[in-house]
C-alpha cells in the first residue's frame, strides 16, 4: 500500500521452524515454502518456474554475506535512492504549499493537481510493465531520473521569470508522473537482480527504512527551505537529488538477463499475463483489493490535506513539515519492528493485523477539527499510526510478491499491481476536488475515513489468519517437478 504514493511504493516475514529467517536490519526475514502460483499463459507452471530459477541461478553468489551493509554495489544504489527520497519529501511539501498559498488554488484545482501527479499509473501503467520486462530496469531508472530532474527544474525557472501558473504545475506533474511510473515499477522489480533471493526481504526493509528516514528530516527541512527560500526555490534541492540518483545508478551493477526478442509476445497478451498472474493468486488478489481501496479513499483525504491543515486549521508550512517529520518516526519504527512482529504473530497474520489498524486510524484526521486545542499532537498521532502500520504491511506484502513471481514477470506483476492500487488515485483526486467544492473539506475527509474502514475487510476476512507463513511458489514448483522425475 502506498502513501502516495501512490501513496509506490513502496515497500510496497519470519516463518515456521523449517523456514530460513532474515532480519531487516541484521539480515533476517523468513521465507515460507508452500504452493501459491498459477500457470502463466506462455507455459505450464512447472516449466515456467523451473526456467526462471535456472536463468537466475548462475547469478547467485555462493558465499553468504552477513548483511547488505557489506555489499558495496547495493550501497551505491541505496545511496542514490536515499538522496532522491530525501529530495522527494521536500517537493511533496513544497508543491502543495506553492499551489495553496502562492497560487491560491481552489479545492478543484488541488484535486486536478493531485490527479496529474498519479494519472500516468492509470494511463500507461500496464503497458509500462510489459515494456520494462523487455528492457534493462536499471537503464530505465537512469533515464527516468534525468527526465524528472529536467521537468522539475522548470518550476523554479518559471517562478523566477514571474510566469508560473497552475497549468504549468499540471504539465510538470504529468511528465513527472510518467517518469515515476517507469522508475517505480523498475525499482520494485530490480531488487532480485541486485541481491540473492534470500536477501530480498533485507533489501526491501533497508529501502523502506531509508524512505522513512528521509521522511524524518525531509519535511522539516522542506518547511524550513520553503520559509527561507520560498517553495519554488526549495524545489531546486530535489532536482539536485535526482541528479545524484542518476549518477549513483550509473555506477551500480546488476546481473539482470534480458529476455530474448523471440520470447516477446504481443503486447496485449503480455499485459494479460501480468494481470492473470496477479489476480489468479487468491492471496495476492486480496492484498491488491485492500491496497487499492485504501489508496482510493486515502487519496481523497490526502488530496485535501494541505487545504485542511494550512487553511482550515491555520498551521504554517513549517508546522506542516514538522508534523510529517514526527509522524515519519512511525514508519521508521514500523520498518524496524516488522521482523519482530512477524516473528511473534507470523508473516501471514501481520497483513490483516496491520490492515485493521490502518483502516481505523484515518478517523483521527477529521476528528482533529473537533479539538482545536490539540490539533498538532493529534495530527502527529494519526500520521504516526498510519506510517507504522503501512510499513509493516508494505514490507510483508511486497516481499511476498517478489518472492513468488518469476523474474520474467516481475515488471508486469508490479505494473499490474500499481495499475490497480495507484490507478484509482487520479480518479480519487478528482472526486476529492469535486466533493470538496460541493460539501467542503472536512465533510469530504469524513467520507474518506468511512471508506477506508472498508479497505481492510479483504485481508481481515480471509485465509491469512489460518496461516503463519506466506507461500513461496518457487520452492513448491521445484519440489513438484522433482517428484515427477
Amino acid at each position: 500500500m502506498s502513501q502516495p504514493a501512490d501513496p509506490q511504493r513502496a515497500a510496497r516475514a519470519d516463518g515456521a521452524a523449517h523456514a530460513e529467517s532474515i532480519a531487516l536490519d541484521e539480515g533476517v526475514l523468513a521465507e515460507a515454502r508452500a504452493e501459491a502460483s498459477v500457470p502463466t499463459s506462455r507455459a505450464g507452471a512447472d516449466e515456467a518456474v523451473l526456467a526462471d530459477r535456472e536463468a537466475a541461478q548462475p547469478s547467485a553468489p555462493a558465499a553468504r554475506k552477513p548483511s547488505l551493509w557489506h555489499d558495496g554495489n547495493f550501497l551505491t544504489m541505496w545511496t542514490g535512492q536515499a538522496l532522491s527520497q530525501f529530495g522527494a519529501q521536500i517537493t511533496e511539501l513544497a508543491i502543495p504549499v506553492l499551489a495553496v498559498l502562492l497560487l491560491n488554488a481552489t479545492e478543484w484545482q488541488v484535486g486536478v493537481l493531485g490527479a496529474a501527479q498519479v494519472a500516468a499509473f492509470l494511463v500507461v501503467g500496464l503497458p509500462a510493465g510489459a515494456w520494462i520486462d523487455r528492457m534493462r530496469k536499471r537503464h530505465v531508472m537512469i533515464m527516468a531520473d534525468l527526465v524528472r530532474a529536467v521537468a522539475l527544474a522548470m518550476i523554479p525557472l518559471l517562478a523566477v521569470l514571474g510566469m508560473l501558473e497552475m497549468w504549468h504545475l499540471y504539465v510538470v506533474m504529468l511528465v513527472m508522473g510518467i517518469a515515476t511510473v517507469f522508475f517505480d515499477v523498475s525499482n520494485q522489480s530490480i531488487v532480485p537482480s541486485l541481491v540473492r533471493s534470500d536477501q530480498i526481504a533485507e533489501a526491501n526493509g533497508k529501502l523502506q527504512s531509508t524512505e522513512q528516514l528521509a521522511g524524518l528530516a525531509g519535511p522539516a527541512a522542506g518547511g524550513w527551505l520553503v520559509g527561507v527560500l520560498a517553495a519554488p526555490l526549495a524545489i531546486l534541492f530535489t532536482v539536485g537529488t535526482y541528479i545524484a540518483s542518476f549518477f549513483a545508478l550509473l555506477s551500480t551493477r546488476d546481473h539482470e538477463r534480458l529476455r530474448k526478442p523471440e520470447d516477446h509476445g504481443p503486447l496485449l497478451k503480455e499485459i494479460g499475463e501480468g494481470l492473470g498472474w496477479v489476480f489468479g493468486n487468491p492471496l495476492l488478489r486480496r492484498i491488491v483489493l485492500t491496497t487499492g481501496t485504501a489508496n482510493f479513499f486515502g487519496t481523497i483525504a490526502m488530496t485535501l490535506y494541505p487545504i485542511f491543515v494550512l487553511r482550515e486549521l491555520g498551521l504554517t508550512p513549517q508546522a506542516l513539515g514538522i508534523v510529517f517529520s514526527l509522524s515519519a518516526v512511525g514508519g521508521l519504527l514500523g520498518a524496524i519492528a516488522t521482523p519482530r512482529i512477524v516473528a511473534r504473530i507470523g508473516e501471514a497474520r501481520a497483513i490483516p493485523v496491520s490492515g485493521i489498524v490502518f483502516s481505523i486510524a484515518p478517523f483521527l484526521l477529521p476528528m482533529v477539527s473537533l479539538f482545536p486545542a490539540i490539533v498538532f499532537p493529534l495530527l502527529v498521532v494519526q500520521m504516526f499510526l498510519m506510517s507504522f502500520t503501512v510499513l509493516l504491511y508494505n514490507i510483508t506484502q511486497v516481499t511476498f510478491r517478489q518472492r513468488i513471481t518469476p523474474p520474467r514477470l516481475l515488471g508486469r506483476m508490479n505494473a499490474s499491481v500499481r495499475f490497480v492500487v495507484w490507478g484509482v488515485m487520479p480518479i480519487a483526486a478528482l472526486i476529492a476536488g469535486g466533493l470538496g467544492t460541493w460539501l467542503g473539506t472536512v465533510p469530504t475527509i469524513w467520507i474518506a475515513a468511512v471508506g477506508e474502514l472498508l479497505a481492510g475487510l479483504f485481508v481481515v476476512i480471509g485465509p491469512f489468519w489460518t496461516m503463519r507463513d506466506l507461500p513461496d511458489a518457487h520452492a513448491e514448483h521445484t519440489e513438484g517437478d522433482e517428484a515427477k522425475r
